[in-house]
């Protein structure tokens, strides 16, 4: 009980020092809720700036569409995905997520279901974990879902508020129940826990300048 009210009146305070450092993220960069989705399944182990490189090669080609990339050549998909990495499994994946997308009717028929709901069908998709589920709720669809990523369990474990290992709903559900359900707060905390870690709170932190290190644990200090 102690932990879960530390959780509770410490994340709204670290949010604060960071959005304050930082300022609006404005996150996630996509034209369309659809490009949203792709760039969620694109971004699977690899940097952003690497992703923007293959939906650039999309949007050049007129395939951003999810019929054009279901009826596209596999091995035409895996080159024009080739900067995200691990370019042939992304391309079997992205034709997964757009053959379940087609099958269900598109944005406009997923947009009718319940968070529960749409978060248990997008999991049924193969390569579409935990993670590139809520990316999806939360940045395309508008729902209050907290993003747990490796920056996220960084930065919390660091803080002393989370170990880092639990389980994924676990923390996600630990940390919306302190929050209150708000899709932008969720929205822009998650930008800037991603654009502090790559900043500051790195594997191997670099705490100069970190508006949260007097909170933190990390070895640097």
């Amino acid at each position: 009980m102690a932990a879960r009210r530390r959780i509770s009146r410490e994340l709204p305070l670290v949010y604060r020092q960071l959005s304050g450092a930082l300022g609006t993220q404005h996150w996630w960069p996509a034209d369309t809720p659809f490009e949203v989705m792709v760039g969620a399944v694109l971004t699977q182990n690899t940097a952003w700036s690497n992703v923007e490189r293959a939906i650039a090669n999309l949007r050049a080609r007129d395939k951003m569409d999810a019929q054009q990339i279901v009826r596209a050549r596999s091995d035409h998909l895996a080159n024009w995905l080739r900067p995200s990495g691990y370019f042939n499994i992304k391309a079997t994946r992205l034709k997964n997520f757009c053959r379940w997308y087609l099958d269900n009717g598109g944005f406009d028929s997923l947009a009718q279901l319940d968070t529960d709901t749409l978060r248990n069908a997008l999991l049924t998709v193969n390569g579409v974990g935990h993670e590139t589920a809520d990316d999806i709720l939360l940045y395309a669809f508008g729902r209050p879902v907290f993003v747990i990523d490796a920056y996220t369990r960084r930065l919390f474990a660091r803080l002393g508020l989370f170990a880092g290992d639990e389980p994924y709903d676990e923390m996600r559900l630990a940390v919306e129940d302190a929050l209150g359900a708000d899709v932008g707060l969720f929205n822009e905390y998650h930008a800037l826990i991603v654009h502090h870690a790559k900043q500051h709170c790195r594997v191997k932190p670099r705490c100069g300048g970190c508006v949260l290190s007097r909170r933190c644990t990390a070895v640097c200090n």
